[in-house]
């Protein structure tokens, strides 16, 4: 290539998977007439106006999100389009609310208040911060269990945490269903990690006055680091929430009965409970642990909520 720095632009190449525009090959050194000849050559392909990729074939989802970013200009991806990889199918990128940007096809551009503050711009491509993406999923979630899933499901992948979500929410001035979403948030704090956990704290446990029980609680098995996900030590009973639908493995159901048979060992007791204790039957289940409470120590009482039958 006819270029001032050839290893300065194969550098730009690689950090951009083979994505570059216009003006960065100029300022590279190449002239209009020397880029009309690389793609004739077909050593370029256009991918936008002014935004080229280094190869004829199809693109990949990282390239087409580089295309995308390059050809909109100071854009961050968003949404679906901010995870790692980006989803397939329409990307989504978010630019400042003063900006009038027309997108090219195959792209939504979203305008997004204090965007500065929210993007990442060292990534490659720059991305929205993940607390503050998962926010604007949360934000367009079709109903609460949504919502929950998707804060839960943040937390529990260990990439945030509920201080963290909380931080992102200050910056945020619009929130669908903002104070359900800064209860979750809350609750995430305490430890609770999935949409069955939540639901157990606020259905079973707090609805119905039982001991409020220490989360996430880390032991050593004997596979190295597990989590119980509810524990009333006082009263030795450990509540395990299984979320998993359908037939469970050979393997899950064996490391299941070895956590159980480790708790037993230890002195303490082990209930397991599913996705109908805690969402169909959360009144008949709060008065079955209450039970168990009561015969390891609690004084209760057992608390009615307003769906309980008389």
């Amino acid at each position: 290539m006819p270029v001032d720095d050839p290893e300065d632009l194969e550098h730009l190449l690689l950090s951009q998977d083979g994505v570059v525009t216009r003006a960065q090959l100029q300022q590279h050194g190449l002239l209009p007439h020397e880029i009309q000849r690389m793609l004739r050559r077909r050593e370029l392909a256009r991918v936008h106006p002014g935004v080229f990729v280094d190869h004829t074939g199809p693109l990949s989802e990282q390239q087409r999100a580089w295309a995308a970013v390059l050809h909109v200009g100071r854009a961050a991806l968003y949404l679906g389009s901010a995870e790692d990889p980006p989803a397939a199918g329409l990307l989504h990128l978010a630019i400042a609310p003063e900006r009038r940007v027309r997108a090219p096809e195959g792209v939504r551009v979203h305008r997004v208040t204090g965007l500065e503050a929210k993007a990442e711009w060292h990534r490659c491509p720059p991305r929205v911060r993940f607390e503050d993406n998962v926010l604007a999923l949360v934000h367009r979630a079709g109903s609460e269990i949504d919502a929950i899933a998707l804060l839960t499901g943040a937390a529990g992948s260990r990439r945030t945490t509920g201080e963290r979500l909380r931080a992102a929410m200050a910056r945020r001035t619009r929130t669908a269903r903002r104070a359900l979403v800064e209860a979750v948030i809350a609750d995430l704090e305490a430890g609770t990690c999935s949409v069955l956990e939540h639901g157990y704290l606020t259905r079973v446990e707090r609805a119905h006055g039982l001991p409020e029980g220490t989360r996430q609680v880390k032991r050593q098995g004997v596979k190295g680091s597990e989590y119980r996900d509810v524990e009333y030590e006082e009263y030795g009973l450990v509540v395990e929430l299984d979320s998993r639908v359908g037939h469970a493995g050979w393997d899950a159901q064996a490391r299941d009965a070895d956590r159980d048979l480790d708790d037993h060992a230890e002195g303490r007791e082990s209930v397991r409970l599913r996705w109908p204790q805690v969402f169909t039957t959360p009144c008949r289940t709060a008065e079955r642990v209450g039970r168990i409470l009561t015969r390891r120590g609690w004084k209760g009482p057992i608390t009615r909520c307003p769906d309980c039958v008389p």
